[in-house]
């Protein structure tokens, strides 16, 4: 890992913490879901079925997105009840639950959620919010892939060269070359709230960057890169186009800073695309369950994606670029049997 330089004070880092909850908190006081408003609720499953069922507090984006009619109906079929929380009631007196599911942050729906499962331990809780914390800084979020450093017959995991820049654009140019990071460079939002990102090709261009970032030498992968879904134990691979390797020729001919609103999108779907064997070849499936379950262990997650890139040239070195907690499942093609059978293992392992 590169050298990680703090430019701003801890009041100047808690500031910018707290404005992003802050903007949490308010969402949180304003959302009032009811299991009617959303898809005008569900029918009962069969009487002799056991129920499941499942509280979810998400933003109207991620409902819209997850909750698709193909998911409630097969849950429906299999016995399971998705029922809106109401944010405006105190949580211990909605339910009962038998799994909790969640993707809000904010200092008071933590403390909500950690009273609740001190109070409630039998009740399943997607994913503890002291571990959702950790994936959403880009300072700690791959610290527990290098310190993995996992390398195995199948290939090598590692995570890209990063330096995390708090304050002052205008040393970034000499933080770099203190830190030894090679052009060009990749600059992340700190906090992983936000996808757009920007490819920095020169020294100078890098004042132009707004701090807190994360800066990461980029890798030319071939153009591909690997989203790999993990629900529980299963795991799920896609290909995405990503941004175009960059050769030493275009790196010299070019300057200033190149924004993106994402590495790749949902359209970009590199699956049926005509690629080269050696780009478009997914990594080994023994190698992503290893990765897999050891983070699983390290993170304490269960509903994650891993970002992947394939160094070009190479076979068997891999990097993981970002992971995100709860992604967007709803682009995985049969998520809804996936997630279901997810959530029935859960309550059939108590």
């Amino acid at each position: 890992m590169g050298g990680e330089l703090a430019y701003c004070t801890e009041e100047k880092e808690e500031e910018v913490i707290k404005d992003t909850e802050l903007e949490d908190e308010k969402m949180v006081a304003k959302m009032r879901y009811s299991a009617a408003a959303i898809g005008g609720g569900f029918s009962p499953p069969p009487s002799t079925m056991k129920v499941v069922v499942v509280g979810y507090a998400l933003t109207s984006k991620k409902i819209k997105s997850f909750l698709q009619p193909k998911l409630e109906g097969l849950a429906r079929n299999k016995g399971i009840l998705f029922v809106a929380i109401d944010l405006s009631k105190p949580l211990s007196d909605q339910g009962p639950f038998d799994i909790v599911l969640h993707k809000l942050s904010g200092k008071e729906w933590r403390s909500i959620l950690e009273d609740y499962r001190i109070t409630h331990p039998n009740v399943t809780v997607l994913d503890p919010p002291d571990a959702i914390q950790h994936v959403y800084s880009r300072q700690s979020m791959l610290q527990v892939v290098a310190d993995l450093n996992l390398s195995d017959p199948y290939g090598k995991v590692g995570v890209p060269e990063q330096l995390v820049i708090k304050k002052d654009s205008s040393s970034i140019p000499d933080s770099v070359n203190m830190a030894g990071l090679r052009l060009p460079l990749v600059a992340k939002p700190l906090f992983a709230k936000s996808h757009e990102l920007s490819l920095a090709y020169d020294e100078l261009s890098l004042q132009k960057l707004e701090p807190p970032l994360v800066l990461q030498e980029f890798i030319n992968h071939g153009g591909v890169l690997f989203k790999v879904y993990i629900v529980g134990e299963a795991i799920k691979v896609l290909r995405r186009f990503s941004l175009p390797d960059v050769s030493k020729r275009e790196l010299k001919a070019s300057a200033g800073v190149y924004r993106f609103p994402r590495v790749s999108c949902a359209a970009a779907s590199a699956d049926e695309a005509d690629l080269d064997p050696h780009v478009a070849e997914l990594p080994p499936r023994p190698l992503l369950e290893r990765l897999a379950k050891e983070l699983r262990h390290r993170l304490g997650l269960r509903l994650f994606n891993l970002d992947i890139i394939r160094e070009h040239g190479t076979r068997d070195r891999y990097y993981v670029i970002d992971i995100n907690y709860f992604p967007g499942y709803g682009k995985m093609p049969e998520y809804e049997h996936i997630f279901t059978d997810f959530l029935l293992s859960l309550v059939q392992s108590k």
